[in-house]
C-alpha cells in the first residue's frame, strides 16, 4: 500500500505509471452485480442484516460449494463477512486463546502475521523455498506441530506473492498431518476460481472441520465492496456470530446484496481470466529476457514472484528506482518475508494487456 501512494503521488506529479503492485482486478464488478446494488439501492433501505449475512446469499455460497467441489455444506455454517479479512480475525479469535502459536508460510501475505500479532498470537513461519515449489511439506507441519505451543496452520493455495498451488494429493496430506496432529486447518481459498496449471480443490472436499475462507474480491473483481464469507464446523458457528455481532454488527447490506448476482456473471468473470492468463504468459515468457530469470511457478493468482538478487539486495529500493526512473510499480518482496524477501518483488499482472506489455519494456531498459 506504500508503494501504490507512491505510485499515485508520482502519477499526480505527472509521471506515466503502470501499476503492477496492488493485488486487485483491474476491471471493475460485473455488469449483473452493479445492476443488482443498483436494485437494491431503489428498493431496499440498506440497513443491518442478520450478523451472519443474508440467508439468501449463505444459501446461495452453500450452493457454490455443491456446484465446483461436489461439496454439500448446510447454509448454516456459512458465514457472510466484511471481507475475508475479518474471516482471519473470526478464525483465530474463535480458536486460539493469547499466547498461542499459529502456524504460516514464509513468503505469505503480510496481514496474516499483523493480524495475529495485534490479537497477540505468535506468528509460527515455516521457511519454503524454489526447492519445494514454495510449498510446505507433511514433515513441516509435523514439525511444528512437535514443538511450539501451535493451535493450527493458515495456508493458502494459490497463494500470495507467488501464486504457486499445492497439488490435490499434497493438500490432502497436510491435511491428513494436521488432523493426526491435532491442529486446525485454515484455508485461504480467495484466488480460487483464478488457476491456470492445474484445478483448484476445496480443504472441504478433504476435511469436513476445516475452516474455510474466501471473498467476492479477487475472481469476482469485488474488492472495495469488502464482502467474504467462511465456512466453519458447526460448533463454531454460534462462537464466531457472538464476535461478529460486536465486533462488525453485520457485512455491509449492499455488498451483500450486489454478491447474491456474482456467481451468475461467469461468463464476464471468465472473459476476464482469459486476458489475466495472456498477461501471465507475456511476463512469464518476458521477464527472463529482460533479466529475471528465477520466478516462482504462476500456478494461480495474478502474481508472479520474481528474483532480483542479480541487480539489488535491497527490495525497496529496488521497486522505488524502478517507479522513479522507469515508471513501473511493483511490490518490494520484503512485504512477504522478512528474511529473505529483500531480493525479491512481486508483480501483479491484473491490469491491462497493454499495460502488461509497457512494462515489460520498461523493465527491459531499466534492466539493461
Amino acid at each position: 500500500m506504500d508503494m501504490l501512494r507512491a505510485a499515485n503521488d508520482a502519477q499526480a506529479g505527472g509521471q506515466d505509471v503502470v501499476h503492477m503492485e496492488v493485488g486487485q482486478p483491474g476491471a471493475r464488478a460485473p455488469e449483473r452485480v452493479l445492476d443488482a446494488a443498483r436494485a437494491g439501492l431503489a428498493s431496499d433501505r440498506i440497513g443491518y442484516t442478520e450478523a451472519l449475512g443474508i440467508p439468501a446469499l449463505r444459501e446461495r455460497i452453500s450452493r457454490h460449494y455443491r456446484d465446483a467441489y461436489g461439496v454439500s455444506v448446510d447454509p448454516s455454517r456459512v458465514i457472510v463477512t466484511t471481507g475475508s479479512s475479518a474471516g482471519f480475525i473470526f478464525s483465530f479469535l474463535s480458536i486460539c486463546d493469547a499466547g498461542d502459536g499459529f502456524a504460516l508460510t514464509t513468503p505469505g501475505y503480510p496481514a496474516y502475521r499483523n493480524i495475529l500479532a495485534s490479537l497477540d498470537i505468535e506468528p509460527v513461519l515455516i521457511e519454503t523455498s524454489a526447492a519445494n515449489r514454495w510449498s510446505p511439506t507433511p514433515d513441516d507441519i509435523g514439525t511444528i506441530a512437535s514443538g511450539k505451543r501451535v493451535k493450527g496452520i493458515l495456508l493458502a493455495s494459490p497463494a500470495n506473492p507467488t501464486g504457486t498451488m499445492l497439488s490435490p494429493a499434497s493438500l490432502k496430506a497436510i491435511m491428513e498431518t494436521c488432523r493426526k496432529s491435532g491442529l486446525w486447518f485454515v484455508s485461504d481459498e480467495i484466488y480460487h476460481g483464478l488457476t491456470y496449471s492445474m484445478p483448484a480443490v476445496s480443504a472441504l472436499q478433504y476435511d469436513d472441520n476445516a475452516i474455510v475462507i474466501n471473498s467476492f474480491s479477487k475472481y469476482y473483481c469485488m474488492t472495495g465492496w469488502r464482502v467474504g464469507w467462511m465456512v466453519v464446523p458447526q460448533h463454531l458457528v454460534r462462537r464466531i456470530e457472538c464476535l461478529a455481532q460486536n465486533l462488525f454488527i453485520s457485512p455491509p447490506t449492499l455488498s451483500q446484496l450486489a454478491a447474491l448476482a456474482a456467481f451468475d456473471a461467469t461468463e464476464e468473470l471468465e472473459t476476464l481470466k482469459a486476458q489475466y492468463a495472456i498477461n501471465r504468459d507475456i511476463l512469464l515468457s518476458e521477464l527472463p529476457s529482460a533479466g529475471l530469470t528465477e520466478l516462482a511457478p504462476a500456478d494461480g493468482a495474478f502474481y508472479v514472484y520474481a528474483d532480483i538478487h542479480r541487480y539489488s539486495n535491497d527490495s525497496f529500493d529496488f521497486a522505488h528506482r524502478l517507479l522513479t526512473d522507469a515508471g513501473v510499480a511493483v511490490t518490494p518482496g520484503a512485504d512477504f518475508d522478512s528474511v529473505r524477501g529483500h531480493r525479491f518483488v512481486r508483480l501483479s499482472f491484473a491490469g491491462s494487456q497493454a499495460d502488461v506489455r509497457e512494462a515489460c519494456i520498461r523493465l527491459k531498459s531499466f534492466l539493461a
